[in-house]
């Protein structure tokens, strides 16, 4: 009892500070010091185990009493409860130990909490920073109105394999634009810092490379150079610690036949030592436990000390800590200080939540009502699902619709609901709130102006809807057709070798084709598909991804033309399976491909195909047309220290309103290693109206021009750089020469 009083007067105490987010940290040691003084080895192991609650994201643990191990402070963290009522409940049971540890609480907001923003991959197509961050701070401040104050986003993997299911939970191929949307994030999730009420902290995974499992299986191995993993995986975590993400998750693969769970030279190599990250590092469902599978540890007692001691803070839903840790510093397999270290991240976080000083801070019901009900999010929701659709195609500008068309409405999900929220969305009862295609349509061209036919299911081998479908289109000035993936099949554990329109569904889109009427596609997708027939033979494709609550209006306002689309891909689109992995910053070869033609000449390439992307990195079209002129470079040399401007003039040459993404590529034209042949190093994204010219300006130092060298380090390199300025990655406008001295 005594004990007890002691610390409820050191939480009393802890409240009084208030002061700026640094000093809180710097402050906090002292007490961080205090609890750990008064914790047994159970309670300090229980801080470092995370149970879910309620349902399960992976294969749940029979083991323990769940809630008599929050009761006796054997829980750190909790995970999959949301709502202020269930979390309060829950806290009240953790004040219940003998020293009333908060918890904390976690959910997979990835995309979204109540207002459900486009897939990640979909976001990254609008290469509007601002929003993306915008739309993690509506997450953020949903989460935590019911709770929550923790989430395990943001996914910064880059990936180069459309079939990964988790290729959607990105930003795509790129390093740069990766690293932005990563740091991004961070801040729209942890807002104006820890302390906030309307603050969670963003957890940065996979941890790392898991992006680049050998055939896009999901969860399998990872063998790269290092030079590789530290020039194309790891800079957009980098960029998150740098931008102050407070936790970082394991990912699920083996690197270079470590699991990463047990990688020191990830964890306290270069996370902790390299980047100084302060904050704490969870496992992935299960992770550490799954280090037995893999081969790496023999038991639970063996996962638990090789994890530890690799730097690994958190076991989520493994029951390896729980179980062994105390025994493992007891006996010096594990040392004190490993466990102090783990304990004191955690705890720091939940000082620099306001955990200490008010366990309940994050459960105020009428907040929460006001929070999920807010209208401004969904016109955020909106505006961000429509940046994201890329056009790509539009063959007699049949794109926007004119009014009073009648228009017929055909495919699987054109009024499905739940597919337009995609993979990882948090779960609800009730999806009404969500906007379809159907409902978005008819909302902006009017119930008499729309006519429906399901054609098919998405999965469906049978035709029997196609008759009613081909009846409709006939009675149609133009069709929509809405095809693609279900949700289901992509995100975690939805790899996929073939990436064709599944079912019958190109069947339906041939026997419209065959009306001879105007055909607008819509592809629903969570990663790059193979569409050949589609992409060859239909006038008109928007790429519509997943787009959330307001998809069906987003979609609306493209076809209408209230919106002008201005994404722009942010993955190349393989011809077929075979080509994977493609990816525009390749390195050329010996024997390069001369033209982009199937070649049997002894170059680079195969004989049955085209060498290039159906669709590469950086394209997107526009109702609009511009014109890249009067480049100019402020010097042709740029020496150690200096800066060197480009500029040119981008004008709006066609007659809607729109946006340019306006893209800056490099090349390291000789070099100690081989340097890929382009690679994007800035982009601007800028508004023109119809007619009207701006000046675009870039600069460029040697930190533009530097990679890892043969020994890992940092450098630019003396020589010639191409400098090259265009719409997409092969659709360069202007060019021109710089000389690093």
């Amino acid at each position: 009892m005594k004990t007890k009083t002691i610390f409820h007067l050191f939480i009393l105490l802890s409240s009084i500070f208030t002061i700026t987010i640094q000093s809180q940290t710097k402050s906090y040691e002292k007490q961080i010091d205090s609890v750990l003084s008064l914790m047994t080895l159970e309670e300090k192991t229980g801080q470092l185990h995370q149970v879910s609650l309620y349902w399960a994201t992976g294969p749940e643990s029979p083991e323990g009493d769940k809630l008599r191990d929050i009761k006796e402070g054997r829980m750190g963290s909790v995970l999959n409860v949301k709502g202020s009522d269930k979390v309060r409940a829950l806290q009240e049971l953790a004040l219940k130990s003998r020293l009333g540890i908060p918890l904390l609480f976690g959910l997979d907001v990835i995309h979204g909490y109540k207002t459900t923003f486009p897939i990640p991959l979909a976001e990254s197509a609008s290469w509007d920073i601002e929003a993306i961050e915008l739309a993690a701070r509506i997450a953020a401040i949903e989460a935590s109105a019911s709770g929550l104050n923790w989430t395990f986003a943001p996914m910064v993997d880059i990936a180069r394999d459309a079939r990964w299911g988790r290729i959607m939970e990105g930003a795509g191929e790129d390093t740069y634009l990766g690293s932005l949307i990563a740091a991004a994030r961070v801040k729209g999730f942890q807002g104006k810092g820890f302390g906030s009420v309307d603050a969670v902290m963003a957890c940065v995974k996979h941890y790392a490379a898991y992006g680049a499992a050998v055939g896009g299986r999901d969860y399998n191995s990872v063998d790269m150079s290092e030079r590789t993993l530290r020039e194309i995986y790891l800079p957009p975590f980098k960029a998150a610690a740098m931008a102050g993400a407070a936790t970082f998750m394991n990912s699920f693969n083996d690197l270079n036949g470590v699991p990463a769970s047990g990688s020191s030279f990830l964890m306290r190599k270069i996370l902790k030592g390299e980047w100084n990250f302060n904050g704490f590092i969870v496992s992935d469902w299960a992770s550490i436990r799954e280090m037995i599978p893999h081969g790496f540890a023999e038991d639970d007692r063996e996962a638990a000390k090789l994890a530890l001691n690799a730097g690994s803070d958190m076991d989520m839903e493994g029951y390896c800590y729980r179980n062994n840790l105390k025994d493992l510093v007891e006996k010096g397999e594990v040392s004190l200080a490993n466990l102090d270290d783990a304990v004191r991240r955690i705890l720091r976080k939940k000082f620099e939540m306001g955990l200490f000083e008010d366990p309940f801070r994050f459960t105020d019901p009428i907040r929460e009502e006001k929070a999920l009900n807010n209208p401004e999010h969904r016109k955020a929701a909106r505006d961000m699902a429509r940046k994201s659709i890329v056009l790509i195609k539009n063959e007699a500008d049949l794109l926007p619709l004119k009014k009073g068309q009648k228009i017929a409405l055909i495919g699987p999900l054109a009024k499905s609901e739940d597919d337009m929220l995609g993979g990882w969305a948090v779960g609800w009862d009730d999806n009404s709130d969500v906007v379809s295609q159907f409902e978005g349509l008819e909302i902006r061209f009017g119930k008499e102006n729309l006519l429906y036919a399901k054609g098919c299911g998405v999965s469906d081998s049978s035709k029997d809807g196609f008759e009613e479908a081909v009846k409709i289109a006939n009675e149609a000035e133009v069709v929509i057709l809405s095809i693609g993936e279900s949700r289901s099949m992509n995100g975690e554990a939805a790899s996929r070798s073939n990436l064709g329109i599944p079912g019958v569904q190109e069947d339906l889109v041939k026997a419209i084709m065959a009306t001879g009427k105007p055909v607008v596609v819509l592809m629903n997708a969570g990663r790059p598909l193979v569409f050949n027939w589609v992409a060859d033979n239909v006038p008109t494709i928007l790429y519509t991804w997943w787009l959330g609550s307001e998809a069906g209006n987003a979609i609306a306002d493209v076809i209408s033309g209230d919106y002008n689309p201005s994404g722009k891909l942010t993955v190349s689109f393989p011809r077929n399976e075979g080509q994977i992995p493609i990816y525009y910053n390749h390195f050329n070869t010996g024997r390069p491909s001369l033209k982009d033609i199937p070649s049997k000449d002894f170059r680079t390439g195969y004989i049955d195909l085209k060498q290039s992307p159906k669709f590469p990195f950086g394209f997107g079209l526009s109702y609009t047309t511009f014109d890249y002129s009067d480049i100019n470079i402020s010097s042709d040399k740029l020496s150690k220290g200096g800066v060197v401007e480009v500029s040119l003039t981008v004008k709006n040459t066609g007659d809607f309103d729109g946006e340019e993404v306006v893209q800056l590529y490099i090349r390291d034209c000789v070099a100690s290693l081989v340097r890929p042949m382009k690679e994007l190093k800035d982009f601007k994204k800028i508004a023109l109206k119809s007619g009207e010219s701006k000046k675009v300006t870039f600069k460029i130092d040697e930190q533009k021009l530097a990679f890892y060298n043969e020994k890992l380090e940092w450098v630019t390199e003396p020589g010639k750089f191409d400098i090259m300025i265009g719409s997409s990655s092969a659709d360069i406008r202007q060019q021109s020469v710089l000389y690093f001295e």
